[in-house]
């Protein structure tokens, strides 16, 4: 008896939680119905603790309530939604039909599927398990039903995710999502194959103009190519799929990389180190920023990757940015505006159907995709303008270089007309010249030749008056005593005493006195020879009564030239008082002079004034005796 009233109390509860929740029909006049978060009855499980079999006993049937107030902003993460569905299958059905949920990126669904005889089947499914193990190959996560048996079905989900998820269940034929599948997936190729082909294009710019901000340009559009792949399940399917740990990290990355390059690219693009360099600084900073952040998310917070809101920061900054560089007049920004406006609307747009403040439809859905489509597009153009509007100032350059070198040539044809008459009447006036200054050149030449004459005429004389003092000045050297001025009329200065000595010693050519070598070059100081083998240096006094004496040259030939012609106009007093030398120092250089005299005559040479040399020279036994053909009054 108790169990009989068990039993009725179960199927009055049963009948009163399917009298309280929406049935949906299986009608082969309608191919689909969504069911959206606030029209599902779910049961929230903070905890995680419950289990399939209390969620489905009939006790629990009534905890599950629909929240029509329900939005994706109020979902939990890491706690579990169990959703109950109740469907009447229909075995008269000619359709096959399935359910589906939108979201690629939830983490765990375990799917609780009834069969006609009562029990269920547990499907695992979830962005955590490889690809290749869903029961149906498609980006996001069907189920098949069974239509075995015409009653109310319930079917039973638990979904759990470290992250937003969309929980928004589809219930519709396979033909109907065959054909829904195959245009969401030729939106995918077209959306795809524009990024392709637009990168493609402006690599080809790139090779062509040479310019790094093409390169950047391409960087960005794949950065956004792999961020949707990454957010539609398109990357999980073809790219990653038996690795479904990177789609924990997939969004973050990408869109990190979306961000980055779209500075640079924007950075480039506005020449904003030129045109606002106060806002170039700030997306430097913001830059480096959005760097510092990613490593921080990436390594040590990775729950932050799935955070996008603050992305709204760095966008909106190149917004500004973009209007600012625009408004100072640079014209590529326009396009650059335009593409930036047209993402700001996609984002709206995708932010009121996250807050179902717009209904669930195809086109809102991939609002964000359609924006970029249209954002790479206009940023095409303002690629394309930025090198039309170069172009045009180019044009404009060359037309005004050709108009001036048109110009240039017409005053450059005035000019040498100009300069042609002037040539012509200087080349007359310059004739003219050439003329008169033939016959002046001929005057000359007949007064050149003239003084010629002249002048030979004078040397003639200058050579007999020179050669008339001198032996004026040889017959008063031999009949009277010069005074000291006199004297430095022939020997002024020691050079004058030197050439003297060194055509004395060497006018018939040098011979070492160690290895009798006849080479030599300059030795250590003026006048003096060096041999080229053995390297004797030989001074222009060497040999010579002038020998290492203490006083100037000049005033020692003075005392020898008056010793040698025996003149006693001076006493010792009067000749060092002249000379302005010691009394001794002149009575030892004399008795030099007398000695070497006295030398000479035993040696049987007579002296005479005009050959005084024997007196100046010292001859050794190793070296013959060197005489030159001048005289006290023609030094060298």
């Amino acid at each position: 008896m108790f169990r009989r009233i068990l039993f009725i109390a179960y199927l009055s509860a049963f009948s009163l939680a399917s009298f309280a929740q929406q049935v949906v029909e299986v009608d082969d006049n309608k191919t689909e119905h969504n069911f959206m978060p606030f029209e599902i009855p779910f049961f929230l499980d903070e905890s995680n603790s419950l289990t399939f079999s209390e969620i489905s006993s009939p006790g629990f049937s009534n905890r599950f309530k629909i929240n029509p107030n329900y939005q994706n902003k109020d979902f939990k993460p890491d706690a579990s939604y169990w959703i109950r569905l109740p469907i009447r299958h229909n075995t008269a059905s000619r359709k096959v039909w399935l359910l589906e949920f939108y979201d690629q990126t939830i983490d765990h669904i375990d799917a609780y599927i009834p069969r006609h005889d009562g029990s269920y089947v547990n499907i695992e499914m979830g962005d955590q398990k490889p690809f290749r193990a869903r029961s149906v190959l498609h980006k996001n996560y069907e189920m098949v039903l069974d239509m075995k048996s015409d009653s109310v079905m319930y079917y039973y989900f638990k979904v759990s995710s470290h992250e937003f998820a969309d929980i928004r269940i589809a219930f519709r034929s396979v033909d109907r999502f065959i054909y829904y599948a195959l245009n969401e997936y030729f939106l995918f190729g077209t959306f795809y194959g524009m990024i392709l082909i637009i990168s493609l294009y402006n690599f080809l710019v790139f090779l062509a103009i040479r310019e790094v901000k093409n390169i950047f340009y391409i960087l960005y559009i794949l950065s956004v190519a792999a961020y949707a792949m990454s957010y539609d399940g398109i990357g999980f399917q073809y790219l990653w799929p038996n690795h479904p740990q990177w789609n924990d990290y997939a969004v973050g990355v990408t869109l990190y990389a979306v961000i980055i390059w779209s500075l640079v690219f924007t950075r480039r693009f506005l020449r904003t180190k030129a045109n606002a360099p106060k806002l170039d600084r700030i997306l430097q900073w913001m830059i480096i920023a959005r760097t510092v952040l990613f490593i921080i998310e990436l390594f040590f917070v990775p729950e932050l990757l799935t955070y996008r809101n603050i992305e709204i920061i760095p966008l909106s900054m190149i917004f500004y940015t973009a209007i600012s560089v625009w408004r100072q007049g640079y014209r590529p920004a326009r396009f650059f505006v335009i593409a930036y406006g047209v993402l700001f609307t996609g984002f709206f747009v995708r932010t009121l159907v996250y807050f179902n403040l717009l209904p669930f439809t195809t086109a809102l859905h991939y609002s964000l995709h359609f924006s970029f489509v249209l954002e790479m597009l206009f940023l095409t153009f303002a690629m394309g303008d930025r090198i039309r509007i170069l172009k045009d100032m180019r044009d404009r350059a060359l037309k005004r270089t050709i108009h001036q070198q048109e110009v240039n040539m017409v005053l450059k044809d005035k000019v040498n007309r100009e300069l042609e008459q002037k040539v012509l009447e200087r080349t007359t006036e310059i004739n003219q010249k050439n003329r008169q200054l033939e016959e002046s050149n001929q005057k000359l030449e007949r007064q050149a030749f003239e003084i010629n004459q002249i002048n030979s005429i004078l040397d003639l004389d200058n050579w007999k008056l020179k050669n008339s003092i001198k032996e004026v000045l040889n017959e008063r050297l031999m009949e009277k005593t010069m005074d000291y001025q006199q004297f430095q009329t022939l020997y002024p200065d020691t050079l004058a005493c030197y050439r003297f000595l060194d055509t004395l010693k060497w006018e018939k050519g040098f011979h070492c006195r160690k290895c009798s070598n006849e080479k030599f070059f300059d030795g250590a100081t003026k006048f003096s020879k060096r041999c080229t083998r053995c390297g004797y240096n030989e001074s222009v006094t060497a040999f010579t009564i002038f020998h290492s004496i203490k006083f100037p040259i000049e005033k020692a030939f003075y005392i020898a030239y008056l010793t040698v012609a025996g003149k006693k106009d001076y006493t010792l007093d009067d000749l060092a008082g002249q000379l302005d030398l010691r009394v001794n120092t002149v009575w030892a250089f004399k008795h030099k002079v007398l000695e070497r005299i006295e030398d000479s005559e035993k040696k049987g040479r007579r002296m005479t004034i005009s050959r005084w040399e024997e007196v100046i020279m010292i001859h050794d036994q190793s070296t013959s005796s060197k005489k030159t053909k001048g005289n006290i009054g023609q030094p060298a």
